[in-house]
């Protein structure tokens, strides 16, 4: 199959998957409030298709140092989902998990770490739930690992042992934050391989 399969969506396709984002930042938002114990405001997410090449550049340029937490998708997709955040948002939203006033984390200490990757596990959680309940599918996220680097060479870190990636990828952006605080902005990518483009497309179906 040809490996610009997800270009292909057809309109009606992109907003159904634009609905499944606004149900995944809504399962995210509630876990996220649980785990904070207070109200955790998320945005209505953009949901696009891009090539892979343009990942590199969400967050600035290929040199740009960012946060990138990286799970694998176990069940019915061969998969991986990549959480991107500039250094900048993953040391504020260390500061927000653990109750600090956002800029006190200036070095991630190993608390900070496990309360990053917990809130990445939430969060591919809570839109892997959304694509299930829309597609039929079983996807769950692998334990995360999370990785300080610039971007160009987090996205090799992700090609390495992954046979067969697509080049094209679903790009779920999405910023949350405390009332009157500061706002968290990430990227949520799943990255599958060829094959599994095709069961997403299947999957894919709207009356």
């Amino acid at each position: 199959m040809p490996d610009d399969s997800l270009l292909t969506l057809t309109e009606i396709q992109v907003d159904a998957l634009k609905e499944v984002g606004n149900v995944g930042a809504g399962h995210a938002a509630t876990a996220l409030s649980q785990l904070l114990k207070k109200k955790i405001m998320i945005s209505v997410p953009q949901v696009k298709i891009l090539k892979l090449q343009e990942v590199e550049n969400l967050l600035g340029d290929s040199n740009t140092l960012v946060a990138g937490i990286i799970m694998n998708v176990l069940g019915d997709v061969t998969a991986k989902i990549l959480l991107l955040l500039t250094r900048e948002s993953a040391l504020s939203l260390a500061d927000m998990l653990l109750q600090n006033p956002v800029g006190t984390t200036k070095v991630l200490s190993e608390v900070g770490n496990s309360a990053i990757k917990e809130t990445g596990n939430i969060l591919a959680g809570a839109y892997m739930n959304a694509l299930n309940e829309f597609l039929g599918l079983l996807l769950l996220p692998s334990v995360p690992s999370l990785v300080f680097d610039i971007s160009g060479a987090i996205l090799n870190s992700l090609s390495e042992g992954f046979e067969g990636m697509s080049t094209h990828i679903l790009s779920i952006e999405t910023q949350f934050s405390e009332a009157n605080d500061k706002v968290i902005k990430g990227y949520l990518l799943l990255v599958p391989d060829i094959p599994s483009v095709k069961v997403l497309l299947s999957a894919i179906r709207v009356e």
